[in-house]
């Protein structure tokens, strides 16, 4: 299979972009692995005519509104991000008629609809930079309330207003866990992806994106580690540090949507061609301006 797919990839001139949650399989084989920020970036930078995206429905859309005339696929078309949905129906006009200067700001693990009503879209990695930038006091973070609080607690000068939405996943993962793994591993160190409940941040050595873990880890003079995100980041963590030792809370965070993307369907899709992308084009228009801005004050 892997062979076919390469073959495919070369006669279609197309690319493989896939998250550090898909199968490890499928990291293989990808031309580009990384955290949402990374593969934006990639997706508009990318010379393909064909875009595979190995993720959830979020990613294959913003790939979509950042390259409209490229043809973007998704192995599985039906792997969603729960959290993506989680913003009430009215909330963003009722806040924006509560308070003056309100800037929404949507994480980019979001529906092209919300990122239309945004004034900018962040990652993980950039969330804290970019609400720092942003002239407004007030800031009405969508939709991840998690990630907006540990964005509160960096920047003490705005008046970050949080919304009830999480990552099912990462939600999931208890101070209780983490503690059972440290009581048996007390020399590793613990790193937290900041969509985590801030019980478990609280108890992090360090706290940060996808990739933010990884080059921690990378870079970290310590053996081991306690890995407070999802499970699909251990390809990329041992074959960075094959002599280092990963340990994550029981059970393993795994999201089952972003498993959704394993080799067969890839290279099913890159065969049919039949799992295309199409976003509207007001939809696009509108959800394209906070994307780029947020590439812009990324940077």
């Amino acid at each position: 299979m892997k062979n076919q797919i390469e073959q495919l990839k070369r006669e279609k001139n197309a690319v493989i972009l896939a998250h550090y949650y898909v199968p490890a399989e499928v990291q293989e084989v990808a031309d580009y692995v990384g955290d949402s920020f990374y593969l934006a970036k990639v997706a508009r930078q990318s010379e393909a005519d064909m875009i595979v995206f190995c993720g959830v429905a979020f990613m294959g859309e913003s790939a979509k509104i950042l390259n409209p005339d490229k043809k973007v696929l998704m192995p599985d078309p039906s792997a969603d991000c729960l959290m993506a949905h989680m913003v009430a129906d009215g909330l963003i006009e009722e806040m924006k008629k509560k308070y003056d200067d309100l800037a929404v700001v949507c994480y980019i693990n979001s529906t092209a609809e919300l990122k239309c009503k945004s004034a900018v879209c962040v990652t993980s990695s950039n969330a804290v930079k970019i609400v720092k930038s942003l002239p407004n006091r007030n800031i009405f973070f969508i939709p991840d309330k998690n990630l907006g609080s540990f964005v509160a607690e960096q920047v003490p000068e705005k008046n970050i207003i949080f919304n009830d939405g999480c990552c099912p996943i990462h939600a999931k993962i208890t101070a209780e866990q983490v503690k059972w793994e440290k009581d048996r591993h007390p020399d590793a160190l613990v790193l937290t992806h900041p969509e985590c409940d801030r019980t478990v941040v609280e108890m992090s050595d360090y706290v940060g994106s996808t990739s933010g873990i990884i080059d921690f880890a990378k870079a970290s003079a310590s053996k081991e580690f306690i890995i407070c995100t999802e499970d699909g980041v251990d390809y990329k963590l041992v074959n960075d540090s094959p002599d280092k030792h990963f340990y994550y809370p029981n059970p393993h965070p795994c999201c089952a949507d972003m498993k959704l993307n394993t080799l067969e369907a890839v290279l099913s899709v890159l065969e049919k061609e039949d799992r295309e992308i199409i976003v509207d084009r007001d939809t696009r228009e509108g959800a394209l301006k906070p994307l780029e801005r947020m590439l812009e004050l990324g940077k």
